[in-house]
């Protein structure tokens, strides 16, 4: 199977995924949902793969539904509920890399099979988890004002605020992250390639979500009339 192919079916995966998470456990869901995609996006982007004829990393289909997950919670929750999780996606990360540089500092038994494979994706994580806190507490919280912001000026059109706001945000975190966490790590022309392929991938997510959040909208209307009767 291509690494095309495989990305489809990630993509359809995690849509599935938070569509079922916000089924049966709503914003707990949503919340629950951040903080996988925090912790399994900065693994994820460690692994430079080729898509489409161009050099990327793993992890833009996950970290780009956190952005669709905050969304949710600012067309059906408020824009309060969605700092909120921005805040869990942050604590998630920190968390993270705290607990797994302790975790490095055992020394391993001699039947150990996993140490080196720990070390070598969780010893990259500091510089990841940096430039992710960073890029993330910029950009989500850009995404949650400017989403309300466009909702207040088109109360109508929530294909538009949430393709505009989470595509600009998108390129924000891009932008942010790339430079923070592969500037001297690769060639100028690699991270050229990782940035645009990137930013392309999740555009392409933000548009593909469109169906989801009227989706979860119409789940939260529903739930909110038959609680009101």
């Amino acid at each position: 199977m291509s690494n095309n192919t495989v990305w489809f079916v990630l993509l359809i995966l995690n849509y599935s995924l938070i569509v079922i998470a916000f089924r049966y456990f709503r914003h707990y869901g949503l919340f629950a949902w951040i903080t996988l995609a925090s912790i399994l996006a900065n693994i994820q982007v460690i692994k430079t793969i080729e898509l489409f004829g161009f050099v990327t990393t793993l992890g833009n289909v996950m970290y780009g539904t956190s952005f669709l997950a905050t969304d949710i919670l600012c067309e059906c929750y408020g824009e309060e509920e969605a700092k909120k999780g921005v805040k869990i996606g942050i604590f998630s990360i920190i968390a993270t890399t705290l607990i797994m540089q302790v975790c490095l500092w055992f020394a391993p038994h001699a039947s150990d099979t996993s140490s080196t494979a720990l070390n070598a994706i969780f010893s990259l994580m500091p510089r990841i988890a940096f430039a992710s806190i960073t890029a993330y507490m910029i950009s989500q919280n850009f995404d949650v004002w400017f989403y309300n912001y466009l909702k207040r000026r088109f109360p109508q059109h929530l294909w538009l605020r949430n393709n505009i706001s989470t595509m600009t945000s998108q390129l924000l975190d891009n932008t942010i992250f790339t430079l923070m966490a592969f500037w001297g790590v690769f060639e100028a022309d690699v991270i050229w390639q990782i940035f645009a392929t990137t930013y392309v991938m999740k555009w392409f997510v933000a548009l593909f979500d469109t169906p989801v959040i009227y989706w979860a909208r119409a789940i939260h209307a529903r739930s909110q009339a038959a609680t009101s009767d």
